[in-house]
């Protein structure tokens, strides 16, 4: 099976492009995130992606071209009690349509590694998108590996991120340091 994978970071894509090598995919990954912020956070999460890629032996398609941070906003805009999905499908919908144009079997997400992403909207998103598309979505959760992963991660000293991605994750991670400054 030759299979697209979505990476959001590093640390995240070490347990599941293990697991895919491991079942004899052959795997490219694709670095698309348009959702991190600030530009120095995806330029770190891109290096780790990049270091992740040339220790597993594996291609990965950058489309730093495709960074706009604009159209993460135009996205997700009024849509905050619910901001995931639009981010997801942004992703999902990029990495479906670059599977498609590149001739892949399948496309997954590292997103199904973390345990603080919405698993099962993941997982029915990809489904959806695939029906129909000729390319096939790949469901596997992989929160299993989760403590191998993070171990991996600080053995290889890939940069490990603190929030997920995008300016409302960063603002949750660290507004209660700026409450009790107050």
């Amino acid at each position: 099976m030759k299979i697209l994978v979505h990476m959001c970071c590093g640390p995240c894509a070490i347990t599941p492009v293990l697991a895919l090598l491991e079942a004899g995919a052959g795997v490219t990954g694709l670095y698309y995130n348009p959702n991190i912020h600030p530009l120095q956070e995806y330029l770190r999460r891109r290096e780790g992606v990049a270091q992740v890629a040339e220790r597993l032996g594996i291609p990965v398609i950058f489309k730093d071209d495709e960074y706009d941070p604009q159209a993460y906003f135009r996205a997700v805009t009024f849509r905050e009690p619910n901001r995931c999905a639009p981010c997801y499908a942004l992703r999902l919908e990029r990495t479906l349509s670059i599977a498609r144009r590149g001739g892949f079997d399948a496309f997954t997400t590292t997103l199904l590694y973390s345990k603080f992403q919405k698993h099962e909207q993941i997982r029915t998103m990809g489904q959806d998108l695939a029906q129909g598309a000729g390319v096939a979505f790949h469901y596997e959760d992989f929160r299993a590996g989760w403590s191998e992963g993070i171990a991996l991660s600080k053995e290889w000293g890939v940069y490990r991120q603190q929030y997920c991605g995008c300016l409302y994750s960063e603002f949750e991670r660290y507004s209660s340091e700026l409450r009790t400054r107050a």
